[in-house]
């Protein structure tokens, strides 16, 4: 057999692809979810041809098309650590650390996702990976107990195991291995309905937490829901209706802008599916549900800090359940946030990536990064958002919050603890502003190189 090793795009494109086939068919709510946004799309490109740049338009719209995000929550360090070599063997690395126990939801996470542009635009799947925090279990009868259910339990196939080994070892995975690597990966993220306990010993862990039930009760960390990538989110939110789906309350996340920023979400609420314990009582268990995203521009820390503080002050006088109304209230919040680009690039509020206009000749006698702003407003050089690739911790937690319940919530509200998490991983989180900044600047030098070569 040919071992010639082949790209982890590739395999990434395909265990996303599959994954999110496998999706559709365990809930049938997300394949609605792909046609809304599909429509909604099409409709908006059709009425907003500039919504690309020419040069990117091909790339932009595969990219559209493939995206999704999904969301995985593990119970025990051993299960991260090699979680982070399973998503390695698709070329997808740990960025960010997101503590949400200050939400109240007793978890500490990572998003693994493609970090260089070229891979971003084959397909930049992600998957929000959570690392339950049993330390935050008040009730120590209760947290030992879950400590040796998950360490009894063995989330991944062997031969998933021997092909993580193997990609290692040869720097890669044939197209064949590559194939059966995808089909052993995706048991891992697979639904189980029999339970790894009694409905008692459920419903005493649902007690403290539905997320702390939702790790703990069952074989794997089935996944919990797939998020397409819209340009329109207020739309969707408007529609989902209309095809049999009800949406939750509110669009999380900054209000509908001229320059879309960071990331909004919204979802369906969770299913109420069945399961079968080990006394073999039935019951039902929610964690599943769907989410739709629109991305933006990506913040730089002065942004973000402004994005965070005006947040926080919208979050604590809003008191609607009406979306209108919440869209109304942060947009008033949020209008001490610029929205134009030239203002937020001036402000240095946000990453840009910086192109010659096809066509375009720059003058050869002049200093280029001296007068840039000048070839900006010339035309002559072209400034695009850099879009955000990451996540919020306040919408994180929301969602898990809105989809969750948490109504029972008798765990610690504990201080972000990043270093034990690296332990847990067995490295560093890479840090998401350093990666913009360095498309930011790689652009610019592409540029500046291509002034003096004219």
């Amino acid at each position: 057999m040919d071992k010639q090793t082949i790209s982890q795009d590739i395999i990434r494109d395909r265990f996303s692809k599959a994954m999110s086939q496998m999706y559709q068919q365990e809930v049938p709510q997300y394949g609605t979810l792909l046609q809304i946004v599909k429509e909604t799309n099409t409709d908006y490109l059709s009425k907003h041809p500039d919504t690309f740049a020419e040069h990117q338009q091909g790339s932009e719209l595969n990219r559209l098309d493939v995206e999704r995000h999904g969301a995985i929550r593990l119970g025990t360090a051993s299960e991260l650590a090699t979680m982070k070599d399973l998503f390695a063997v698709m070329g997808m690395s740990p960025v960010g650390y997101y503590d949400l126990s200050a939400a109240g939801v007793p978890v500490h996470s990572t998003a693994f996702r493609p970090i260089t542009e070229q891979a971003l635009l084959i397909n930049p799947f992600r998957v929000f990976t959570s690392l339950l925090r049993l330390e935050l279990i008040d009730n120590s009868d209760l947290r030992e107990k879950a400590r040796k259910i998950l360490e009894a339990r063995d989330i991944f196939s062997p031969r998933v195991r021997e092909l993580i080994a193997l990609s290692e070892q040869q720097n890669g995975l044939s197209d064949g291995q590559a194939d059966e690597f995808v089909s052993e990966a995706l048991k891992t993220f697979r639904w189980h309905s029999d339970a790894l306990v009694s409905l008692d010993s459920y419903n005493a862990l649902l007690e403290h937490h539905r997320l702390i039930a939702d790790v703990v009760s069952f074989k794997g960390p089935h996944i919990n829901h797939l998020t397409p990538r819209t340009l329109d989110i207020d739309q969707v939110q408007r529609i989902m209706p209309q095809f049999g789906i009800t949406p939750k309350e509110v669009i999380e996340g900054p209000p509908l802008r001229h320059v879309p920023i960071l990331l909004r979400q919204t979802s369906f609420k969770a299913l109420s599916e069945r399961i079968t314990f080990t006394d073999s009582e039935e019951g039902k268990h929610t964690a599943r549900f769907g989410e739709i995203e629109q991305r933006g521009l990506a913040l730089t820390p002065e942004g973000r800090a402004l994005y965070d503080q005006l947040l926080l002050r919208a979050s604590a006088s809003d008191t609607s359940n009406n979306n209108d109304q919440h869209q109304q209230h942060f947009a008033h919040a949020f209008a001490a946030f610029p929205d134009d680009i030239e203002s937020l690039r001036q402000q240095k509020l946000g990453y840009f990536r910086y192109t010659l206009k096809n066509g375009a000749k720059l003058p050869a006698d002049q200093n280029i990064p001296a007068h840039l702003d000048s070839l900006i407003k010339q035309g002559l050089v072209l400034v695009t958002p850099i879009i955000y690739e990451d996540f919020l911790p306040v919408s994180a937690a929301g969602i898990f919050q809105s989809n969750l319940g948490s109504e029972k919530n008798h765990v610690s509200s504990g201080n972000p603890n990043r270093s034990a998490f690296e332990t847990a991983l067995g490295r560093e989180v890479i840090d998401e502003f350093s990666l913009y900044a360095e498309i930011e600047a790689t652009s610019l030098n592409q540029l500046f190189a291509e002034s003096a070569q004219s």
